[in-house]
């Protein structure tokens, strides 16, 4: 099947031009600058005049609940909501229920994606204390890289023993897989919370959240991570960052860093109005803090953008730093929400697409994926300007019917989706029968 994608604003490798766009079957066949593509019978002829075409956005950094947690989400309803934001690829976090710590566990969350998922899909594996034998027979093809929790959020996959911790970066290092760390200082945390309880009670109200878990709980875990990349030679990626103060350890070679939505559209103000639906961890911290990360997209200190898209049911939101669970829904809104950021001079579009498809993709070494390249699989998306339109409940997608976001007006949306080739979202029509394919690495 061939598709022209025809007088699109195209945006790719640091450039924007008018152009055109031949798909076929599951490629891209050809790119032709001014509007200039050969005459032909297609099959299928997308008119995006007055429209920008992207490569397909890869995201990460999501949390999909599937196996055990699927009564928040799980893999088909959450890749229908990439499909509708824009997000062509996924990498899915090991911690469901069982964890994905185990070979048989990440083989079975294989066998979800392929019967599920909308979009294009690979998943992390675990690291613990004791697992460090297995990351040895990881197929290094699969997995985009070792998923390394030094913070106490995620229960029992917290990874707090030194000796474990460089067994990790070593044998990540020799196998060249990146380390994406969660980092918060679990012993700062329980200080810090044992200090606000006792003062405002039992389940301190939410506004207290980012002091519980405050800059110094943030940096001095980063900091360990970073001596223990360096001196093993892994690759660091720190996942989330939310502080000014971690943007100086970032190196932009070993030591990557990646800001996700919630800590760039969200500050510590919010929680007056949004309550615990901002309620992440780390904790959106303060419009100074907000801002230095979103001045660090732009002069290439942060390396890409993630949602850490995390559903819960609306009734575990309910409380404050203690009964409110930590997440939020977002990731069919990242895209949207980064194009504010384009609209308000903050980011440019070529620079977004680096953050957002191209450093995802050169980072974890994707094969054939996160460009506009002749030969590469067609993951494109087209999204108009000038096209307002509400978050409301009907438009959320995501299994849990709620968002942070909802009542915000957007300027741009999504119009198509195309993964490997095929149109599954269309100006809100949806493709409920497609599955789409399992991510290649290093190959």
């Amino acid at each position: 099947m061939t598709i022209l994608i025809k007088n699109g604003n195209i945006v790719n490798e640091g450039r924007s031009f008018r152009g055109d766009l031949i798909v076929n079957n599951d490629r891209i066949e050809d790119i032709f600058e001014g509007n200039c593509a050969p005459r032909g019978n297609y099959d299928d002829i997308i008119d995006a005049t007055g429209c920008v075409v992207l490569p397909g956005v890869i995201d990460e950094h999501v949390h999909f609940r599937e196996p055990g947690l699927t009564q928040k989400a799980d893999i088909e309803s959450e890749s229908r909501a990439a499909a509708y934001g824009g997000v062509t690829s996924f990498f899915d976090m090991p911690n469901t229920n069982p964890q994905t710590t185990s070979l048989e566990a990440l083989d079975d969350k294989f066998a979800h994606g392929k019967q599920k998922s909308h979009v294009n899909y690979s998943f992390f594996f675990g690291a613990t204390n004791s697992n460090v034998e297995l990351l040895k027979q990881l197929d290094i093809h699969r997995v985009p890289g070792v998923k390394l929790f030094m913070g106490a959020s995620t229960g029992n996959m917290l990874v707090d023993k030194m000796e474990a911790l460089k067994a990790v970066f070593e044998e990540s290092a020799r196998l060249g897989l990146p380390v994406m760390t969660h980092c918060e200082d679990s012993q700062l945390i329980s200080r810090n919370m044992a200090e606000i309880v006792a003062k405002y009670g039992e389940d301190p109200d939410v506004k207290y959240h980012p002091v519980i878990r405050d800059e110094e709980v943030c940096s001095k875990s980063s900091e360990l991570a970073v001596q223990l990349a360096r001196e093993s030679g892994a690759h660091l990626h720190i996942a989330h960052l939310s502080t000014a103060k971690e943007l100086a350890l970032l190196d932009h070679k070993n030591i990557t860093g990646e800001a996700v939505i919630a800590h760039l559209v969200f500050s510590d103000e919010d929680y007056a109005t949004k309550k615990a639906l901002v309620k992440c961890n780390p904790a959106v911290k303060s419009k100074a803090d907000r801002d230095a990360l979103r001045h660090a997209l732009m002069d290439g200190t942060i390396y890409t953008i993630g949602t850490d898209h995390a559903p819960h049911q609306l009734q575990d939101k309910q409380g404050g730093c203690i009964k409110a669970a930590s997440g939020m829904p977002m990731i069919q809104f990242s895209l949207v929400s980064m194009l504010e950021l384009v609209d308000a001079g903050i980011l440019s579009l070529e620079k977004m697409v680096e953050l957002m498809a191209h450093h995802p993709a050169s980072l974890f070494q994707m094969k054939d994926r996160g460009y506009l390249r002749k030969g590469y699989k067609a993951d494109i998306t087209i999204v108009k300007p000038n096209c307002p339109w509400t978050v409301t409940k009907d438009v959320i997608q995501s299994k849990c019917k709620w968002s942070p976001l909802e009542g915000k007006t957007f300027n741009w949306q999504v119009q198509q989706t195309f993964c490997n080739g095929h149109l599954v979202y269309n100006q809100g029509k949806f493709d409920a029968d497609y599955r789409a394919e399992e991510i290649e690495f290093r190959k």
